[in-house]
């Protein structure tokens, strides 16, 4: 498989991940050499335009479909992939007690169609002491929810320990104790109309500047602060964070699935400064741009 279908059927599931929690603007773009993928990106892309027609013909909004927040976590193997330390998230993100955890092996808390390509990373972590891949598990946790996560994992220098480094997208309604209570508020239909709609055309703009939240509210004739407070109730993040945490994720995305340049991607994600976009990328990610790529592509040539 060469890497221009390798880096598509990446984008593909990207999208129906995105098209899983909720985000219908995700848009797969060109094309390959491969007819047969080609129909399949174009059946993609128009059933989510279709899909995103007919949800706004509804009036709905499911907030419980939304993005709760990107989690970072750490997890550090033995030598025979068990795990023997981990970050104080991954307890929370898969529903097991910690002590639970230092009893499994990696492949236990990884569902079965992640495990083919564990046990080819293993393979080559056994025999390469410097192997390293970025590659998307899917996690199971003790109640069965399937966690979809982009990780890096790499071998440590001088060491047997293999080090997964982990962000994942937390949906509301897979793990329920880390969502934030909603307020007492009532929020009527209306307000789920204008939420998607602000939500849709902050999706839409991510390159441009974020208006402010008085330019938005003349934008979608609403009061400012009933802006403000039902975007915060529907989604449980401000609208300048939900803005910022989106540019940043689809920067992330696009230095694991394309070969753009660094500089052209910050620009495309809406930072005209490059070092601007350095500086937010490495505070979201606690890692650098150019450390993901280069593990991403150091990960490719491996697998």
């Amino acid at each position: 498989m060469n890497s221009q279908i390798q880096q598509k059927l990446k984008t593909i599931y990207q999208m129906l991940f995105e098209m899983a929690t909720g985000n219908l603007t995700f848009r797969i773009q060109g094309e390959t050499d491969n007819n047969q993928l080609n129909e399949l990106i174009s059946m993609l892309n128009t059933t989510a335009a279709k899909m995103e027609l007919v949800i706004s013909h509804l009036d709905h909004i499911n907030p419980h479909y939304t993005y709760q927040g990107l989690v970072q976590t750490t997890i550090i193997l033995d030598k025979n992939f068990m795990i023997k330390s981990f970050s104080k998230n991954l307890p929370t993100l898969l529903g097991y007690k910690p002590a639970k955890l230092l009893e499994l092996n990696f492949h236990e808390i990884l569902a079965k169609q992640s495990i083919p390509l564990w046990d080819t990373i293993k393979a080559a972590a056994s025999t390469n002491k410097t192997a390293s891949a970025t590659v998307q598990f899917i996690f199971s946790t003790q109640s069965q929810h399937l966690v979809p996560s982009h990780c890096t994992v790499t071998r440590l220098l001088y060491s047997n320990r293999i080090i997964i480094s982990t962000i994942t997208t937390i949906l509301q309604d897979i793990l329920p104790e880390a969502s934030t209570t909603l307020n007492s508020t009532v929020h009527h239909q209306s307000d789920a109309i204008l939420v998607q709609n602000v939500h849709t055309y902050i999706l839409k703009n991510l390159e441009n500047p974020l208006p402010s939240t008085n330019e938005l509210s003349k934008m979608f004739n609403v009061n400012e602060f009933k802006l403000k407070d039902s975007f915060r109730h529907f989604f449980n993040t401000s609208i300048y964070r939900f803005y910022t945490t989106e540019r940043l994720k689809k920067a992330h995305l696009l230095i694991l699935q394309t070969n753009i340049p660094l500089k052209e991607i910050a620009f495309i994600s809406g930072y005209n400064d490059y070092t601007n976009f350095y500086k937010a990328f490495k505070k979201r990610f606690s890692y650098s741009p150019s450390d993901l790529k280069r593990e991403n592509i150091e990960g490719n040539n491996i697998i």
